[in-house]
């Protein structure tokens, strides 16, 4: 019986063995040929936004070099969980992806009791796109001149300032918490649904300021109706290289900007994350890219590595659940 069953048992290892060789081998080969049909793009928001419009163009630009549709689907909802979850959960095998931005990856798991997905264990990154940044902006003819102006301003009258920003969580409404949780102020935040209500009424002077994207801000800010503090990031912005960033003036670590990424279900071949990886930093360098996302977009382009991606998601993912913590932010 003993022999028997050793002998059962060698045969079922082997088995196995030679099961896990054929699995290694059709994987080998699927990467080989990879791709062979149509891909679908995830964007977890409504046609029109940051995400969607880079979503658009690397896609057009994978496809003409891949050779393959890439098909961009809009799947919006739920501050961009609903997108997310679909592609968490897709086959992990190259022809489902994800164009995402920072809210859903590094914010959500920190903001909501409950998140369909796990960042860090559900999706492979495969290159950060781009980081887009905000601008402090007043009205022009504003009493309030500079950004001490403002903090003094806040700290004699606490609670009266408030601040516009595209909803709870956005990378507006972070900045402004920071802002406050920094000076030691207490700002009234005000969502809207978009950029245009917020600056609307901060133009209307129904808002003391807004944290908003330097792309949205330009325009305003050349026609002389808006007046630039200080940028959100740790750079200046090429499209507003005259303002400082919140750290040149004085706000040590102050750094909120904004990602969009593309990333793959976890398990996805690393083969065909090497392919998809090449074929993305392509298309970022690409001319058309440049000029329309960074130089007409006011984006930084970036094109970075899977390690590099990875390891900024799990940095923001820390910072992000910190300061959501600290400034006591719920979602509506």
């Amino acid at each position: 019986m003993n022999l028997c069953a050793s002998h059962t048992t060698k045969s079922l290892l082997l088995l196995a063995a030679f099961a896990l060789s054929g699995l290694g081998v059709m994987r080998q080969a699927q990467a080989q040929t990879y791709p062979s049909k149509p891909i679908r793009m995830v964007v977890p928001y409504a046609a029109g936004g940051n995400a969607d419009i880079t979503a658009r163009l690397i896609a057009k630009k994978m496809s003409d070099s891949m050779g393959v549709p890439i098909l961009v689907d809009n799947k919006g909802g739920a501050n961009g969980m609903i997108g997310t979850d679909i592609v968490a959960k897709a086959p992990a095998d190259g022809y489902t992806l994800l164009m995402d931005a920072s809210g859903p990856l590094v914010i959500n798991p920190g903001l909501y009791a409950k998140v369909p997905y796990d960042t860090l264990k559900d999706f492979i990154p495969i290159s950060q796109i781009l980081t887009y940044q905000y601008v402090l902006v007043v009205p022009t003819g504003s009493p309030i001149t500079n950004l001490p102006v403002l903090v003094a301003k806040a700290k004699a009258e606490p609670g009266k300032l408030s601040y516009g920003s595209t909803g709870i969580g956005g990378g507006g409404h972070l900045a402004g918490e920071l802002l406050a949780l920094m000076t030691g102020t207490q700002l009234t935040h005000v969502p809207y649904k978009g950029s245009a209500p917020a600056l609307a009424d901060l133009l209307g002077g129904h808002l003391a300021f807004t944290y908003d994207t330097v792309i949205t801000s330009v325009p305003q800010i050349e026609a002389n109706q808006l007046l630039p503090f200080a940028v959100s990031g740790p750079t200046r912005a090429k499209s507003l290289p005259q303002v400082p960033t919140m750290q040149e003036l004085g706000y040590k670590g102050f750094d909120i900007t904004q990602f969009v990424g593309l990333l793959a279900p976890a398990r996805t071949d690393p083969a065909i994350i090497t392919r998809l990886h090449q074929e993305a930093v392509k298309a970022v360098k690409s001319a058309e890219v440049v000029q329309r996302l960074g130089v007409e977009g006011g984006n930084e382009l970036v094109g970075s590595s899977p390690a590099e991606f990875s390891a900024k998601i799990q940095r923001e993912l820390l910072l992000y659940e910190k300061l959501v913590k600290d400034a006591n932010i719920k979602p509506q």
